[in-house]
């Protein structure tokens, strides 16, 4: 009985496959060293500003100790729902559209627009809003930025669920059709639910991603040093508070402007690692 022969890589090989892993390690632990640097350096500066009153209550005027960015946070969570209500099903209907629908040239044109809207630069939507809905109004309002932050989130959410819905199996569609349904009951009972996980993924990082923007605000939502009730009002976000904090002259507003940079990461971040844990369960149920 001959001993089985045992075939190694070439020296060659495996000081690259090494190599490589190394560099990959190292990239990894850059990318992780970069995020962390970032929260630990606005934590250090803004830790002195992260009260329950930083939370809980309005900003003091300028020269009075304590204040706090609620006025901001709750402009925040209202213009993200109201851009979500604008920009998700429109996104969503027109991913499914791409990807059970359209075809030929119609398909290439949605494509081609949904990109370039991607690539528009969000200080120029802030002025196309201002432009429509602004000046006929003739105030700013918490409309007007959700409406901005809405259309810069529909060439994501578009794009997203396309993706994800083209990845769902063709045998499902076919078995579904086969059974008798029609194409709409197939897409809204069969595939979409496949593919939920995906599609919830796509959304709440379209979400993220928009959280951010400051430009498109200034030009829309404004501020309010106070709580704006209603839609049609001036309104407070985190973006803004931190620009105008951090211009400022006053070393108080400094701190609190880190704060509210350390907040506003802190959610986003907790948003993206929400919808990572999403996507990695979609794929473990497919899977199992």
């Amino acid at each position: 009985m001959s001993a089985a022969v045992v075939a190694y890589p070439p020296l060659r090989r495996r000081v690259v496959n090494v190599a490589m892993l190394t560099l990959s390690g190292l990239c990894t632990l850059l990318v992780v060293g970069v995020l962390l640097t970032i929260l630990l350096y606005l934590l250090w500066n803004g830790a002195h500003s992260l009260t329950l009153h930083f939370f809980t209550q309005l900003p003091a005027p300028v020269g009075e100790p304590g204040g706090g960015v609620r006025n901001a946070i709750i402009g925040t969570l209202k213009l993200l729902s109201l851009a979500t209500l604008i920009g998700v099903p429109i996104g969503l209907l027109g991913g499914i559209y791409l990807s059970e629908f359209a075809g030929g040239w119609s398909g290439f044109a949605v494509r081609y627009t949904t990109d370039l809207l991607n690539g528009v630069p969000s200080v120029v939507m802030g002025i196309f809003v201002y432009t429509l809905v602004v000046l006929p109004m003739h105030h700013f309002s918490t409309l007007a930025g959700g409406i901005a932050l809405g259309i810069m989130m529909i060439p994501i959410a578009l794009r997203s669920t396309e993706d994800f819905l083209r990845a769902v199996p063709r045998s499902l569609r076919e078995g579904g059709l086969a059974l008798g349904a029609s194409k709409s009951e197939t897409i809204f009972t069969i595939v979409i639910p496949a593919a939920i996980y995906g599609i919830l993924t796509g959304i709440l990082l379209d979400i993220a991603r928009v959280a951010g923007e400051t430009a498109p605000l200034l030009f829309t939502a404004f501020g309010n040093q106070y709580d704006s009730p209603g839609w049609l009002q001036p309104t407070a976000s985190l973006p803004v508070v931190i620009y105008n904090y951090a211009i400022s002259p006053y070393d108080s507003w400094h701190q609190q402007a880190w704060a509210a940079g350390f907040v506003l990461l802190s959610g986003l971040l907790a948003v993206s690692v929400v919808a990572r844990l999403i996507l990695a369960r979609g794929k473990k149920l497919s899977h199992g």
